[in-house]
């Protein structure tokens, strides 16, 4: 069983799954959230994220473990640090481990064998990594996968039932979007924005603990494992504080003064950075052709769940955004992004093939700036450009 998850969705393949009752590992590929790889030439700045891979264990219809692409065992490292278990595997130990297609899970089980860990706590560490990742799974909506049926994971501690792990996850992914813009991904980092208001606000307990935790290094995730909790309830915890602007969410290509590391980050913005969010490369290309001999830096996302925590990076003067998009439409990305207050005031630039009447009295509605048909000529284009960039 393989194919395009645009076909069917990874809860329908972990349904058949179960009602076959089968025996193998399923492999899904996608792109992850928001590192990226720069693509073009002639200068064109145009992203596409990098690949990300998973790896989920079955037998008779149920999982036993779920491994995130080649894992480098820090995830179960963190999940140690929770119960302060400083004894690793030594390298020489780590060679003479079995070759197998899940390391991470040879790797937990000569803890076990070695009494470094007990079954509780093995049980408990396999169940924490099973959840994030279907939790990172059950969010996708592109990608490709494969369902090879053969041999079982061996041995095996605990298995566990798809549906009510579905169900449950489910739940909590409706409850996360809840969450978006202010919190976006559970790789992003917390660092402190606003300590004196934190400390007039909060109790001295509550403070030493934020932070302890919000220093810039360690992800939501990471600290969901540190703290043995679902990353939900971490988000949640958090959530009123990064409202409030005293806790600050950023990626790890970012520090917390604002400075940019990236490799597609330009020190200098010379007429102003416009993003353009558009699923066609071929948009992205002409645009940055109009665009760039005139002084702009136009830099185009080809996928539009990127491009909402990638425009909380790279902070545009303009956006262009597309309406027909198959992942997200352009109307719901115009919406989130004026929720934020980062960019209520923001020019956005609807692109469409229509002009219909109804199609600008909805971009209106949803906070749009004003909209540009498709086909367009570099005349309209800079036009509309120059007026919103020049006005700001």
């Amino acid at each position: 069983m393989q194919g395009n998850l645009n076909e069917i969705d990874i809860c329908s393949i972990l349904q058949l799954i179960e009602l076959g009752q089968r025996t193998g590992q399923l492999w899904v590929e996608a792109y992850s959230s928001h590192h990226n790889n720069k693509l073009g030439g002639d200068g064109a700045n145009i992203y596409r994220p990098k690949q990300q891979s998973w790896f989920v264990f079955f037998v008779n219809g149920q999982i036993i473990y779920c491994q995130e692409g080649e894992s480098s065992l820090s995830r179960i490292s963190d999940y140690l640090r929770h119960y302060r278990l400083e004894m690793r595997l030594t390298d020489k130990q780590i060679a003479t481990l079995p070759p197998t297609d899940a390391p991470e899970y040879a790797y937990l089980w000569s803890l076990l064998e070695r009494n470094i860990i007990n079954p509780k706590i093995a049980g408990s560490i396999i169940y924490g990594l099973v959840h994030e990742t279907l939790f990172d799974l059950l969010s996708l909506r592109q990608g490709n996968f494969i369902f090879h049926q053969g041999a079982a994971l061996a041995p095996q501690l605990n298995t566990y039932e798809i549906s009510p792990l579905v169900t449950k996850i489910t739940k909590q992914l409706q409850q996360w979007k809840q969450l978006y813009p202010h919190i976006q991904s559970p790789e992003q980092l917390p660092v402190l924005s606003d300590k004196v208001q934190l400390q007039s606000s909060l109790p001295e307990a509550t403070v030493n603990k934020l932070q302890h935790w919000a220093d810039g290094k360690t992800s939501l995730r990471q600290l969901a494992r540190h703290l043995n909790r679902d990353i939900l309830t971490v988000a949640k915890a958090i959530y009123p504080y990064v409202q409030q602007s005293w806790l600050q969410l950023v990626y790890s290509e970012t520090n917390h003064q604002g400075k940019h590391t990236d490799s597609w980050e330009l020190k200098e913005k010379p007429m102003g950075r416009i993003v353009c969010i558009d699923d066609a490369i071929a948009i992205g290309e002409t645009i940055n052709s109009i665009l760039q001999p005139q002084g702009y830096e136009a830099i185009a996302l080809t996928n539009p769940l990127e491009a909402l925590s990638l425009v909380f990076q790279l902070k545009p003067d303009l956006i262009l955004c597309d309406i027909a998009m198959s992942e997200l439409e352009g109307y719901e990305v115009c919406a989130m992004l004026r929720h934020s207050t980062a960019f209520r005031l923001t020019p956005i630039i609807m692109l469409t093939g229509k002009d219909g009447f109804m199609d600008r009295v909805k971009a209106r509605m949803v906070g749009a700036t004003d909209y540009l048909t498709k086909p367009f000529t570099d005349t309209e284009l800079l036009m509309l450009v120059e007026k919103y960039i020049n006005n700001q």
